[in-house]
């Protein structure tokens, strides 16, 4: 499993268009400035990076690249939920149809377990729970066909050309975007308040009511489970991760007292896309400091 991820991860980066289209995006940028300081050395093989407030493009690298997504797909999975209107405080039950019997992920969710659609979004934004986030699909009026229809019609509303959904989890490689469509999904999901306080929570209890066993859930970006120690400022955050997908992060934050999206798809390890954040933030903050734009 490790050979194929690390074979994956290697050849995403080692791709002939990864060298073009960073070419492409920054040739007019080298001439300006030393190549050091005109853009950070990221390992993940597409990024983009937006200035939110003006709309400007401060980084790109293969931004076009229709890739799997993984579970950035629940973002998309929040907004159609809360759009619906549904009872936060409504009941849901996880079925048999929600376990995974595609990757058989583990969860620790099992059936039967009865929790609100609330407390089902939270979990499947800030941990990833992919029950919970199926759960939310089943429980839509008209069933996941009508929910998945709906995702596809709201990336299509908001522009996102070269995106498709086939599940709510994102398990599924064929939950599909770019980079440059997934800058638009983030700011539309910026929007609502439940996305952001439930994405940028750090951790949160959830008591089984069978049992009455509490289980502790952390949020799954390393930069919002340690906030209070690294300074970040972030807004919104979803991280991702399948074999095809590799490791992918999108955030809404504010660096050098600028609202950024970014986001990082196909990252190394697990490590990579949290290394790669922290370079973007040093080179947008060092570009602030010396007075220069950030393109």
């Amino acid at each position: 499993m490790k050979t194929l991820i690390a074979f994956c991860a290697v050849a995403g980066l080692i791709l002939p268009a990864s060298a073009g289209a960073e070419t492409r995006h920054h040739h007019h940028h080298h001439k300006a400035r030393p190549r050091a300081e005109a853009h950070p050395h990221l390992s993940s093989y597409a990024v983009a990076i937006y200035d939110e407030k003006t709309g400007a493009e401060l980084y790109a690298k293969n931004t076009d690249a229709v890739m799997p997504i993984a579970s950035i797909t629940k973002l998309m999975t929040a907004m159609v939920t809360l759009d619906a209107g549904l009872p936060l405080d409504e009941k849901l039950a996880i079925g048999e149809e929600d376990v995974d019997n595609l990757r058989h992920s583990s969860s620790r969710l099992p059936v039967g377990t009865r929790l609100t659609r609330g407390e089902m979004l939270r979990l499947a934004l800030m941990s990833s729970e992919n029950r919970a986030a199926a759960a939310l699909g089943h429980s839509y009026p008209g069933g996941i066909d009508a929910f998945v229809a709906k995702m596809n019609e709201k990336a299509k509303a908001l522009g996102m050309e070269h995106s498709h959904f086939v599940d709510s989890s994102g398990l599924n490689s064929e939950n599909v975007s770019t980079a440059a469509d997934l800058v638009k999904m983030v700011e539309a999901a910026y929007k609502y308040r439940v996305i952001r306080e439930d994405t940028t929570t750090s951790t949160h209890e959830v008591v089984l009511p069978r049992s009455e066993r509490v289980l502790h859930y952390n949020n799954s970006n390393a930069l919002v489970k340690y906030k209070a120690s690294n300074d970040w400022h972030i807004g919104l955050s979803k991280t991702g991760y399948i074999n095809e997908a590799g490791h992918c992060l999108v955030m809404h934050s504010t660096i050098a007292e600028k609202p950024v999206v970014i986001v990082l798809l196909d990252s190394w390890g697990s490590m990579t896309r949290i290394g790669d954040a922290n370079r973007i933030r040093r080179w947008l903050e060092s570009q602030a400091a010396t007075g220069r734009s950030f393109i």
